[in-house]
């Protein structure tokens, strides 16, 4: 189904290229993004940095989700909660994200994932995402002001 070779994102996403999350493949509900640790990606104790192991799980269920609506041009986190597990690695580790969906209404799907590093199970998190069909969606949510949420 996913194939263990970086290939393109469907999108561009700056920050994930900055980072050096691979795009692994997604399909009928599931998804794969990988990340080799360097020195940039660690916290104060010289391990992996929360955030990054997060950004893999959110990229993950958000493209596990994705792969099920095909008009879709990308999708937003609603709602993730995270558990940690263990420490996610030091440079050279690999950390590796799957996602899954499972459940998924008109606008919104349901999801979970994992990320490990090699059989370590580094990071466990749950989520929702709505699906965003328009191009234009990013004008709207900058146009937003504080007392006016009817683009939403």
């Amino acid at each position: 189904m996913i194939d263990s070779r970086p290939q393109p994102f469907p999108s561009e996403i700056p920050f994930l290229d900055d980072l050096g999350v691979e795009f692994l493949g997604m399909a009928d509900g599931q998804a794969q993004v990988a990340l080799t640790l360097t020195a940039r990606h660690m916290n104060g104790w010289q391990v992996g940095h929360g955030g990054v192991t997060m950004t893999l799980l959110d990229v993950a269920m958000a493209m596990a989700g994705r792969s099920l609506e095909p008009t879709a041009r990308g999708g937003v986190t609603i709602d993730m909660t995270t558990s940690f597990l263990q420490p996610a690695g030091q440079p050279g580790g690999r950390l590796i994200a799957t996602g899954r969906a499972c459940h998924r209404s008109t606008t919104l799907v349901f999801c979970e994932a994992e990320v490990r590093n090699g059989e370590r199970v580094v990071a466990k998190a749950m989520g929702t995402f709505k699906f965003i069909k328009r191009l234009d969606v990013a004008q709207k949510f900058g146009s937003l002001n504080g007392d006016n949420n009817e683009h939403i």
